[in-house]
């Protein structure tokens, strides 16, 4: 009599293994997508030296970019629980290409601003749909994993672009608008050839449902503060960090080579450790990495040299590679299924929201470096707090709707 005993995953399997095709698909349009993102990066530097705009206009448009975004994710979180995941996905891919080659074909300030506005609306609008769509594709055991190896794809993809970006930029902007907008027709092609729809069949008029169901959700919003507090945090690595590095004596290319760092631990990284921590618990996880990203950022004080730089920038890359596929899990873990659009676009408004309050932070700077890093500090040390007051409550709520 022979036994069979069970064959043990190899080391590439346990990272990247046993995940749906579909998924991959979404995996593969996402990083497309993001080799592609190469018109944001350099938005400022197209509108002031490509238009002939002034400081003051440019951040007009900037502004008006971000109300879009302000209000995109809400949106698109209702429209993916409402005609599908894949819809939604690929009609905002499609309407992204269409708003990136207006912007770059509009000369005037009135068609500059309603393209960037549309832009703002549209580019994103894929996020509540994706992370619905992880969610009623994995089973919650892999989740963390999943949103882990699709933050990865985004980050990697994002490096490459923005390199390759600074490059063709020099032979004219009009290539990285073109760009951008083919990589956004990509993912839409892929996504719709190769993900189901996976929308829950049952309807809001028998289940119940809207954005103010979502709104009534006590633990939700708490958590949804929770994720504020992180990305807020996170949000001064494009806001106040260059501006206070350049205070600190650090030239661009310093601050540039730094900030390589961050890219290079989570390539190297994030697929590593994603299984690890996805079987961790989730809100004491979550809550660790925003402590670690805190304390990174306080660092940042008594940064004198590119050396000292580089040795926060670790500190709170870890800490953003510990939160990264965890949100994500947390957020579905909370949601009914016919509202997981809704939940996710609200994770996505409160990323808006940091995005937008984050440079309200500079004026610490006049005070000192000191002050603006404490203060960050404390409200990661007080943001990862809050998330392990809310610990319990995640994990009956996860066993509810898991059960």
């Amino acid at each position: 009599m022979t036994t069979a005993l069970a064959e043990k995953p190899s080391f590439l399997q346990s990272k990247i293994g046993g995940l749906p095709r579909p998924f991959w698909a979404l995996w593969s349009g996402t990083l497309v997508n993001r080799l592609g993102t190469m018109v944001m990066p350099f938005t400022g530097v197209y509108l002031t030296q490509s238009r002939g705009l002034s400081l003051t206009a440019a951040g007009l448009v900037m502004a008006v970019f971000g109300a879009g975004s302000l209000v995109s994710q809400l949106i698109a979180g209702t429209l993916a629980d409402r005609i599908g995941r894949r819809a939604t996905l690929a009609g905002g891919m499609l309407a992204t290409a269409v708003a990136m080659l207006a912007l770059g074909y509009s000369t005037t300030l009135p068609a500059i601003l309603a393209s960037m506005f549309v832009l703002g609306l549209v580019i994103d609008a894929y996020r509540p749909a994706s992370s619905a769509l992880v969610a009623d594709l994995i089973a919650p055991a892999e989740r963390p994993r999943a949103y882990g190896l699709l933050f990865w794809a985004i980050n990697l993809g994002y490096a490459v672009g923005m390199t390759a970006g600074g490059w063709l930029a020099q032979s004219g902007f009009m290539w990285l608008f073109w760009f951008d907008a083919i990589s956004s027709v990509v993912f839409a092609v892929l996504v719709w050839r190769a993900v189901p729809e996976t929308r829950p069949a049952s309807s809001e008029t028998t289940t119940g449902g809207g954005m103010r169901q979502v709104l009534r959700d006590r633990l939700m919003l708490g958590f949804t503060v929770v994720v504020l507090g992180d990305a807020l945090v996170y949000s001064q690595t494009f806001t106040t960090l260059p501006v206070a590095m350049k205070l600190a004596g650090l030239s661009t290319a310093q601050f540039g080579v730094a900030m390589a760092a961050n890219g290079v631990l989570i390539v190297v990284l994030q697929p590593l450790v994603s299984d690890w921590l996805g079987r961790r618990d989730p809100s004491r996880t979550f809550a660790l990495g925003i402590s670690i990203m805190g304390v990174g950022f306080a660092l940042t004080a008594f940064v004198t040299s590119t050396i000292t730089l580089v040795a926060t920038i670790v500190v709170w890359t870890i800490g953003e590679i510990v939160t990264a596929g965890i949100a994500g899990a947390i957020v579905a873990s909370l949601a009914p299924p016919h509202l997981r659009g809704r939940y996710a676009g609200l994770f996505g408004f409160a990323w808006a929201v940091a995005g937008m309050a984050a440079p309200l932070m500079t004026p610490l700077l006049e005070i000192s470096s000191l002050a603006l890093w404490l203060t960050v500090g404390v409200i990661g040390l007080v943001t990862a707090g809050a998330g392990v007051a809310l610990g319990p409550a995640i994990r009956r709520r996860a066993a509810l709707n898991e059960g």
